[in-house]
């Protein structure tokens, strides 16, 4: 793969392993980085051979917001008729495999708003993590903010929006924003880590916890709660759900075929 295109792609056992690559923009998010990203998420998620998925930047950025030299002159009519960030933003969210960022740097605006995507975010302890678009009279518009209230409550979500505080990795683990916090030096070796831990577990399961847990997100309790039961039942029409309980039951490793 060039130097010149927007992502490298890796795969590590069943993890994947995506890193953006426009060290120059300190991997702003444009179009064809998002195309990019958007194919090899979709990829490594239909590969039986892959269990879960790492996103991950350079040491300065994860990634330090959208491209705005591209965007400066667009008109209302460019971003509406080209259905801009629906059209290739939100393509994580199809995803249905565990996908961790691995940040480190600057993780501003659509950076921000893309780890805010991942299920877990694991942080260097370099990692800051703003949503500035208020500097340029503009709002996050990536999914901030929806879903930074939901991961750090009304109260600090506003103060970032508004005010376009910067988090670093200590304030953004203490406010419930990133999983874990680790050193530099052991950002993507930890991050692989978890991953493979996570990807031996049997995918079937993975994808069920998964969408429940995201379903508490979007939904009242009532409703997660009957989601939850459901996704549990249909644990047991799985041969993976058996073979873990009898596992158990005679003391040995389960040994997990992803059905």
């Amino acid at each position: 793969m060039t130097p010149e295109h927007p992502i490298r792609v890796e795969t590590h056992g069943r993890v994947g392993l995506i890193t953006l690559n426009r060290p120059q923009q300190l991997n702003a998010l444009n179009d064809a980085l998002m195309d990019a990203l958007g194919a090899a998420l979709k990829s490594f998620d239909a590969d039986p051979g892959i269990g879960a998925i790492v996103i991950t930047g350079s040491d300065k950025a994860f990634a330090a917001g959208a491209d705005i030299a591209a965007m400066a002159d667009w008109s209302y009519m460019d971003v509406h008729l080209d259905n801009f960030i629906t059209r290739n933003w939100e393509t994580i969210r199809e995803i249905r495999k565990p996908v961790l960022a691995a940040v480190a740097g600057y993780a501003m605006g659509g950076g921000c708003e893309l780890a805010l995507a991942c299920d877990v975010i694991v942080a260097a302890e370099s990692a800051r993590f703003a949503l500035p678009e208020v500097q340029l009279a503009m709002l996050p518009g990536a999914g901030g903010t929806q879903r930074l209230p939901r991961a750090i409550g009304k109260a600090k979500a506003m103060d970032m929006c508004l005010s376009a505080r910067i988090l670093d990795a200590a304030e953004a683990d203490r406010y419930g924003l990133v999983s874990r916090v680790v050193p530099d030096a052991e950002l993507l070796e930890h991050t692989l880590a978890l991953a493979e831990r996570i990807a031996a577990f049997s995918l079937p399961a993975l994808m069920a916890i998964k969408e429940s847990v995201n379903r508490a997100w979007e939904s009242p309790l009532s409703e997660g709660i009957l989601f939850e039961r459901r996704a549990l039942h249909a644990r047991f029409a799985s041969s993976d759900a058996h073979e873990g309980m009898h596992a158990f039951l005679v003391k040995r490793k389960p040994e997990f075929q992803h059905r």
